[in-house]
């Protein structure tokens, strides 16, 4: 198991029962890469409002992905390999992140 730090902010936090932040631990056999954990989030910690998140089998446009307060781009974005103890954040601009 791997433990991530996870952040949510700019209205994001409204899909995960108001929270800011949690503590998650994923499995590492198929929760390799932030790819793997975005489709986990949809899957085990978003309960409604999927399309808020997720669109089209990607990440909705307009959040903006942080590893470790880095852009997600400078880090191989979707391919970036999970280590324990990132912190990822995932803020919406669009609700005023």
């Amino acid at each position: 198991m791997t433990t991530l730090e996870l952040q949510f902010g700019g209205g994001l936090e409204a899909l995960f029962s108001h929270k800011k932040q949690m503590e998650v631990r994923v499995p590492d056999e198929s929760v390799r890469t932030i790819k793997d954990l975005i489709e986990y989030i949809r899957t085990t910690l978003i309960r409604e409002r999927h399309d808020m998140f997720i669109s089209q089998g990607t990440l909705r446009p307009g959040i903006l992905v942080l590893v470790n307060d880095v852009d997600w781009e400078l880090v191989d974005a979707r391919e970036y390999v999970l280590k324990e103890g990132d912190h990822i954040s995932f803020i919406s601009t669009l609700h005023g992140g």
